[in-house]
């Protein structure tokens, strides 16, 4: 009996000696609204942050389409696996505060790129997207100085980045004999998004100018453009940094782009998430708004641009 007593005392004493079990890590989620290239940089941004993490599991997730539904289907999946916050770009914000309310009662919910200010998101980290419709009227008054008419392109015509970048472009225009006319949505449909174009071609002659607002509306613009032999001959203001925009606007066929910054979107997104669940709530500011400044890309600085892009991403 003494032996026993012994050997199990010996047991106990071995077993408070072993280090312990490492903890699970806690999951970090940023959804997009949609498949396209444009997230490649924020998906970089949340790699890099990843090094810097080690305690999270950070995840980068795509819908299986750009709605509302599958996004918030998306997000109801990742609370029920276990994930600890999640970052979101809303594809409808007005229509998804139910269930942006819903997930946000029962994890640390932020947004991106697409804000939706009246759910119960703890804060939104992203561009000023009236700031970056100002700076594209900026750029159309000055490739017109006579003025025109405008056509502007889009993705999600109710999703606040769009109102809003819409909205800045007519605030910086205005007074300068520079109409946007309309602005045609696709719903984030590559083949609409290029067909919205080649119809305005068709039946607005007047149309002098073209404003694509969302990343991929620029180079559908270039493929119609090219097609129909106008390309340089109708004024082009983008958005963002595909490729083909920053070829455009090296070439002088494009006047500008107004390019974000999804990259610190990722990086600066999950270390946010991250601190907050440790407990530091000082990087969220009073009026839940994190601003990361959004810049113009002419030709005299678009080599210069681009070089950081290919670092960030590898090539």
């Amino acid at each position: 009996m003494k032996r026993f007593t012994i050997t199990a005392l010996v047991a106990m004493a071995t077993m408070v000696s072993m280090p312990a079990v490492a903890a699970e890590k806690k999951a970090l989620a940023f959804v997009v609204n949609a498949a396209s290239d444009f997230w490649k940089l924020a998906e970089a941004g949340v790699k890099a942050a990843q090094t810097e993490l080690p305690d999270f599991e950070l995840q980068f997730r795509y819908p299986t389409q750009g709605t509302a539904a599958l996004q918030n289907a998306l997000m109801d999946d990742l609370v029920a696996a276990g994930t600890d916050a999640i970052m979101i770009s809303s594809a409808d914000p007005k229509n998804s505060v139910d269930a942006f309310n819903r997930i946000a009662a029962q994890v640390p919910l932020f947004t991106t790129d697409s804000d939706a200010p009246q759910s119960k998101r703890i804060a939104y980290l992203g561009s000023s997207n009236t700031q970056a419709g100002i700076q594209a009227g900026e750029i159309a008054v000055k490739a017109l100085p006579k003025g025109g008419k405008c056509m502007g392109f889009v993705g999600f015509l109710g999703a606040d980045n769009a109102r809003e970048r819409i909205d800045g472009f007519r605030q910086a225009v205005k007074g300068k004999s520079i109409e946007l006319v309309d602005v045609r949505g696709d719903d984030v449909d590559f083949a609409r998004a290029r067909s919205n174009v080649d119809d305005v071609l068709a039946a607005n002659p007047d149309i002098i100018c073209m404003v694509g607002f969302y990343s991929y509306n620029p180079p559908k613009i270039y493929e119609a453009l090219k097609a129909a032999g106008k390309l340089g001959n109708i004024t082009v203001i983008a958005f963002d940094e595909d490729p083909i925009t920053l070829g455009a606007v090296r070439q002088g066929q494009f006047a500008g782009t107004v390019v974000q910054d999804p990259y610190q979107w990722g990086y600066e997104g999950m270390k946010l998430m991250a601190a907050y669940l440790k407990g530091d709530k000082s990087k969220v500011p009073a009026d839940g708004l994190i601003i990361v400044p959004t810049k113009v890309i002419d030709k005299a600085n678009v080599d210069a641009f681009e070089k950081q892009l290919k670092a960030r991403i590898g090539g």
